[in-house]
């Protein structure tokens, strides 16, 4: 690539040993600091990103709190809380860069399948925030109706396996995101293919983000998953997919 492009990050974690720890399946991580982030992406033209809750962290906000002041206001959150979380937590956490809510339906640690209608819908109505899904393609048949009828959503990892359903292109034509990130823990047989079928039904709806550190994913984040991503995408929509739609999505433009 001849032109180093502008990215947002819109998917890597912080893990922060200072904060607590929630073993899950007996997997915990090994560190992965603030520092440690912007050392790792230094050579990678990175202007912002999105700290992602994970299983590891449960509902803790300190560590996300304090990740965000570290790295700046170009960074957002994405936590993982509580459906019981009052409004005014909600506003606060808005107010320390928190932009969205997770639901890790593929490992746990965040609510539950049955509080995502009432508690996606109340933190876009409190702070404006949209709602972000860890999931698996294979179970997006019965989650199809859930997540269409929600104010705005994101999927991760390229929905991990392949969508035999159509259901995933379906949610991309309504307005759901799509995150290209993980490409060493999915099992998508052509994530290249879905990258461009996304865009070419909706070129705001796929983004970036390198997935670090890739805790327990197989094959790490590479650099040159960058590229792939452009080749994939092509040159008329790699400023889009690496930046500008991240930042639209995460309201950093308004």
């Amino acid at each position: 690539m001849t032109v180093v492009p502008r990215i947002f990050d819109a998917h890597f974690h912080i893990i922060d040993a200072r904060f607590p720890l929630v073993p899950n399946n007996g997997y915990l991580p090994d560190p992965f600091t603030a520092a440690d982030y912007r050392e790792r992406v230094q050579p990678l033209h990175v202007t912002g990103g999105a700290v992602v809750s994970g299983s590891f962290q449960a509902f803790d906000q300190n560590y996300l709190k304090d990740a965000l002041a570290q790295l700046g206001p170009d960074f957002v959150g994405v936590t993982q809380i509580p459906a019981e979380t009052g409004d005014d937590d909600i506003l606060a956490l808005d107010g320390a860069g928190v932009r969205a809510v997770r639901f890790n339906l593929y490992r746990g640690g965040s609510a539950t399948l049955g509080d995502v209608d009432t508690l996606a819908r109340r933190v876009h109505e409190v702070a404006g925030w949209h709602s972000e899904f860890y999931l698996d393609a294979a179970d997006l048949p019965a989650l199809e109706p859930v997540l269409a009828a929600l104010p705005q959503v994101s999927i991760d990892h390229l929905a991990m396996s392949d969508d035999t359903s159509g259901a995933l292109l379906r949610l991309v034509e309504s307005g759901t995101v799509v995150k290209a990130t993980g490409f060493g823990r999915i099992s998508v047989a052509d994530p290249d293919a879905l990258m461009r079928a996304i865009v070419q039904v909706n070129p705001a709806a796929l983004i970036f983000g390198s997935d670090l550190p890739s805790t327990r994913a197989a094959i790490p984040f590479r650099d040159s998953d960058i590229d792939r991503v452009v080749d994939a995408v092509g040159t008329e929509h790699a400023h889009a997919v690496l930046e500008l739609n991240a930042r639209e999505f995460y309201r950093l433009n308004r």
